[in-house]
């Protein structure tokens, strides 16, 4: 066999072991909260919850950013470091909770993932027509409230990276030019990112509120 077809083989080999494991992981988890009581509808509630948790802290992560960059532009003297490190502060918890987000939204699919195709499996097993049709539109329906939900939280979280990219240059310019002059000189771009804030915490408000509606809807 040719070296780059020995590699191809062990790149598939090592990739299938990886999509073994990671399912197996998720067999074991499903399992052990089974005997907990916990199906997988109660998981892809307790995670979108997770979801709306971070996105309520995030919203104000994000305002307190705001905050600090209006603090450096109405400096009037003092310790300009002080004002420095408390926007570098705001900056990394945005960015570190955007992360969270991403994480805790992509176990919201996975979860969402597997519990639909549990249920369609289990549909096929009702005998009862009545009850199988019945169930078959609850998962209809089910489906298309988790993907409103899917979308808003997308959505939200797209506009997340425009305003870290953002916040990112600020502070890595401002690290370096840390005086009164360097300030100033980002005074006209206080406007454009403040409208970016509030269009990213009026779109995670809406994400939010459509994770309530999820989870009455689910409960």
């Amino acid at each position: 066999m040719k070296p780059n077809m020995l590699k191809s083989v062990s790149w598939l080999f090592s990739l299938c072991f990886i999509f073994m494991f990671l399912s197996g992981c998720n067999t074991a988890y499903y399992a052990t909260m089974e005997k907990f009581g916990k199906e997988k509808r109660h998981i892809l509630v307790d995670n979108v919850e997770d979801v709306k948790e971070s996105q309520t802290k995030a919203q104000e992560e994000f305002t307190d950013a705001l905050t600090r960059i209006k603090e450096l532009y109405a400096f009037e003297g003092g310790e300009l470091e002080k004002f420095y490190d408390r926007f570098k502060d705001s900056y990394e918890d945005c960015d570190d909770r955007a992360r969270q987000i991403e994480k805790r939204i992509n176990d919201v699919k996975q979860v969402a993932k597997d519990l639909f195709i549990e249920w369609e499996q289990e549909n096929a097993q009702i005998n009862d027509t009545e009850m199988r049709n019945s169930s078959k539109k609850s998962l209809r329906d089910a489906k298309v409230k988790y993907a409103k939900l899917e979308k808003v939280m997308a959505d939200s979280t797209k506009k997340m990276y425009p305003v870290l990219a953002k916040l990112k240059d600020y502070v890595l310019y401002l690290k370096h030019n840390l005086n009164a002059q360097a300030v100033g000189s980002l005074s006209g771009e206080v406007v454009s990112i403040e409208n970016d804030v509030e269009g990213l915490i009026k779109d995670m408000t809406a994400s939010i509120k459509e994770a309530q509606n999820f989870i009455n809807s689910f409960n």
